[in-house]
């Protein structure tokens, strides 16, 4: 293994991303006979095919999935070495790949403006897909940091908590349960939902809170790709939905949503700050996540009647220390 190179590395690659060798080729530069070469130098290496030839293309065998995840790890360690070499000569920069689940779409641009305008130097990537598709690039090396509503089970993560995500239930002002209060569970049942595709965290989250009334999550209701697609059908008059409130706020504001006042809900829930425990913390990294812990949450948008139970404690405890002389005006 001592005599693998990095342009090895690249190659294999290449052939992985591209599915051909003459794909490959062109995209390294390189004549397809030369690609061809350090293919087998590296098979030769190991005494294992690393793709089976089809008509098709090249697709990697296990050998050769183990190979390009060496590859990916190691090209994020020579880049954490650039940041961390920049560091040390005290250089205030570097590179963050951010990911975030579709939902965190609506406030994570605000939060990389933020962060940028305090480090205009650090170089952000923005990556956004639903929950699978962030834990997949987590797992290849293709983000340093997800934000994401639940850390993965899949890869060992390190996940801080950096604020409140509040989940509701939405329907169109005209909806006959729009005006009601105190709606049971058993009652907001029986609506058509609109949901998510099965592994989404807030399918999951609706699932759990249906979980005790008799055969609803047996047929939960019609699937949708998109939180933007829900919020047209729920518009519509489709059916209402489980979404998060951080999605939402535009339509709410408008008066073209309204959030339903279902018992035990806003379900609470948090965000959350993942990187894989195996990752190598740089600088960028570092100060990225200090700013999330200190300012993430302001960056939320803020529902102030999410949780007017709480609020009111909050306001009788701060009446209760002002009347004890505890708390000045």
């Amino acid at each position: 293994m001592r005599n693998l190179t990095l342009k090895q590395f690249k190659t294999v690659q290449a052939i992985v991303s591209h599915g051909k060798i003459v794909s490959a080729a062109k995209v390294l530069g390189l004549s397809p006979p030369a690609v061809t070469i350090q293919l087998r130098q590296v098979e030769e290496e190991f005494q294992l095919a690393l793709f089976d030839r089809t008509s098709d293309g090249m697709r990697p065998t296990a050998a050769g999935l183990a190979f390009v995840e060496a590859a990916q790890a190691i090209e994020e360690r020579l880049r954490l070495l650039e940041d961390a070499m920049d560091a040390i000569k005290g250089v205030r920069t570097g590179s963050l790949r951010l990911g975030v689940v579709s939902t965190a779409k609506y406030f994570a641009p605000r939060l990389m403006a933020g962060f940028m305008k305090e480090h205009p130097d650090i170089d952000m990537r923005l990556a956004i897909g639903n929950r699978a598709e962030t834990i997949d690039r987590l797992k290849n090396h293709d983000i340093d940091i997800a934000l994401m509503g639940r850390p993965p089970k899949e890869v060992s993560v390190r996940a801080s908590v950096f604020g409140d995500h509040p989940l509701v239930i939405i329907a169109p002002p005209e909806h006959p349960l729009a005006s009601a209060r105190d709606i049971s569970k058993e009652r907001i049942a029986e609506e058509h939902f609109l949901v998510r595709e099965p592994g989404s965290g807030t399918r999951i989250s609706l699932e759990i809170f249906l979980s005790d009334v008799p055969g609803r999550i047996d047929d939960l209701g019609v699937e949708m790709g998109s939180n933007e697609t829900i919020k047209q059908a729920v518009m519509a008059d489709l059916g209402i939905a489980f979404i998060s409130a951080h999605t939402i706020a535009a339509e709410t504001e408008a008066g073209r949503l309204v959030i339903l006042d279902v018992v035990g809900m806003p379900i609470r829930r948090q965000w959350f700050s993942v990187m894989r425990t195996d990752h190598v913390i740089s600088p960028a990294m570092a100060t990225f996540n200090d700013f999330l812990m200190r300012r993430g949450a302001t960056y939320l948008p803020l529902f102030g009647k999410l949780y007017p139970y709480a609020e009111a404690n909050d306001a009788a405890r701060t009446q209760q220390a002002r009347a004890s002389g505890k708390l000045s005006e």
